[in-house]
């Protein structure tokens, strides 16, 4: 019987892969004809199953972009940056949709240690970090028998001074997993959707008026009170908008 439901599973996951592979491709036909809003009902209904793919977003960020869609273009954009952080293609377009937002944020440069840390950090993700511990570990315990088996001064020598360096680039490793794991789960980036949102001082709305905000600016997400969330730009400042206003981009 297990089997039978297991068999079942299968043919059904191949025929809804199959089905939005078609859908995918009939929504691609739609967008080089110019048809762009269709070919958005159609990417979206794939969404709608569940499916996630960068180029599903990247598709979805440049039809929207042609119907000068600000917010939304960047968001897809984001989305599909998320999924291949490479992409020169996914890069290359955001950057073009940006350019059609209306707020200038300077970005406060980090400089000494700050931006070192933060630089060195982004070489790998948190499992990359993870990972790289791992593997300084099994060499550490391979060159510490190593040392303790040899016999000759010289390979003593050599397997204590790289054991060592192994257990110091697994601590380095392992500290960087930490700080990269508690960046990744304080990152949480939001897209401004309302063509213009107040954002004010306190989360209500008898509280005075910080700034102004635009379509399709990124933010920070630090906090939620009801339906505000505390939002934080790139020059430091701080504010709090109503929660409809913007969409996060954290959510698959």
């Amino acid at each position: 019987m297990k089997r039978i439901v297991f068999i079942l599973f299968l043919v059904i996951g191949h025929v809804c892969f199959a089905q939005n592979d078609l859908v995918f491709k009939e929504a691609n036909g739609l967008y080089n004809q110019g048809k762009y809003q269709d070919a958005i009902d159609m990417y979206e209904s794939i969404l709608d199953n569940g499916v996630h793919s960068s180029e599903l977003y990247f598709n979805l960020g440049n039809a929207n972009y042609k119907l000068n869609k600000i917010a939304p273009s960047i968001y897809y954009y984001e989305k599909a940056l998320q999924l291949n952080p490479r992409d020169k293609e996914i890069q290359n377009n955001l950057a073009f949709a940006q350019n059609m937002t209306i707020d200038a944020i300077e970005e406060v440069p980090e400089v000494g240690l700050s931006k070192f840390m933060k630089k060195a950090m982004n070489i790998l993700s948190f499992d990359g970090w993870a990972r790289l511990a791992i593997i300084m570990m099994i060499f550490f315990v391979g060159l510490f028998i190593l040392y303790y088996f040899s016999y000759t001064t010289q390979r003593k020598r050599l397997a204590f001074i790289f054991s060592n360096l192994s257990l110091l680039l697994m601590l380095i490793s392992l500290a960087f997993a930490f700080q990269k794991y508690g960046m990744v789960q304080k990152d949480r980036p939001a897209i401004v959707f309302s063509q213009e949102t107040e954002v004010r001082s306190e989360p209500n709305l008898r509280s005075s008026e910080a700034f102004k905000l635009h379509e399709g600016t990124k933010v920070q997400v630090l906090d939620t009170v009801n339906n505000w969330r505390k939002i934080k730009l790139t020059d430091g400042k701080t504010g709090w908008v109503a929660s409809s206003d913007i969409k996060l981009l954290d959510a698959f």
